[in-house]
């Protein structure tokens, strides 16, 4: 809860006016307590995971050609009861792991110093946390992933979240409970690291989720804004990770490519798209 009664009182203590988004703040936050503005953590992850799937599902029960040569495995097709299933496994597990270990990490979260006061951090600040963030997550994230990838954590945790070796984006967080507890500490270690602002911790928590769902929709699409980010793995990356399933031993990175290239396991992967590059290459010629 800020420490100022009125919008006079934070422009005398900061000095300056407030800007646009400050006053926003002010007006949203002035009355509500931390724990309050912590929790709408839920509500995000709640929203996101319903809608932001939503376009693609769509698009693949309407069987579209448009789309379709976009999938990635376009011989899997789910129908309408099982995509409804996993959205369904999915909100059991944010009601009863998700939403309850929110909940009671909020003294931790109050620990590494996420503020919500005033001033608010500048968008520079705020993107380079951001960066910070995806960085250490995927780092850290990477070899979690491949240590569950062994025999016991695979028949034990992780195969549950290759049940779906075509993923969808509701497939995204569909795993084991276990997995989930697990898996929530590389996100939480960028924060701890460098602490900031509850918006960027809001902002942190939504992009990785959304990131998160593109990586698992199932479509490689041409237009994808992130098609521009450096090292980004994307869905076709991700896609062949669940496609080899419990033997897999490639492309275990979250978000970026540098470690699966650095550690040598995307040779697989690599070798499979030069494969493909080369029948293509045939086929073409055939053609000619």
């Amino acid at each position: 809860m800020l420490p100022y009664g009125s919008i006079e009182e934070a422009e005398a203590a900061l000095g300056r006016g407030l800007t646009f988004a400050e006053t926003l703040w002010f007006n949203y936050s002035a009355t509500k307590s931390d724990y309050y503005l912590y929790c709408h953590n839920i509500l995000f992850l709640f929203l996101i995971f319903s809608l932001v799937p939503l376009p693609l599902i769509i698009l693949e029960l309407s069987r579209s050609a448009g789309i379709v040569k976009y999938k990635i495995q376009p011989r899997v097709r789910l129908s309408f009861s099982e995509i409804f299933r996993c959205y369904k496994d999915v909100m059991w597990m944010f009601f009863f792991v998700v939403g309850p270990l929110q909940l009671v990490s909020y003294p931790t979260v109050k620990m590494i110093g996420i503020r919500t006061g005033l001033p608010l951090p500048s968008g520079w600040e705020i993107f380079l946390q951001l960066l910070a963030y995806f960085m250490i997550e995927d780092y850290t994230n990477y070899w979690i992933h491949r240590s569950l990838h062994g025999r016991w954590g695979y028949e034990k945790i992780h195969r549950v979240h290759h049940e779906y070796t075509a993923p969808i984006g509701f497939a995204a967080p569909y795993a084991h409970w276990a997995e989930i507890l697990i898996l929530g500490i590389p996100s939480f270690l960028g924060p701890l690291i460098v602490p900031g602002h509850m918006i960027t911790f809001w902002l942190w928590i939504a992009l990785r989720q959304i990131e998160a769902i593109e990586t698992h929709c199932g479509y490689d699409l041409p237009w994808s804004p992130t098609k521009y980010i450096p090292f980004y793995g994307g869905a076709d990356h991700h896609d062949y990770h669940h496609y080899v399933g419990g033997q897999s031993h490639s492309n275990f990175a979250s978000v970026f490519t540098y470690c699966d290239f650095i550690y040598g396991t995307d040779k697989g992967y690599r070798y499979q798209k030069k494969l493909l590059t080369k029948m293509k290459g045939e086929e073409f010629q055939k053609m000619q």
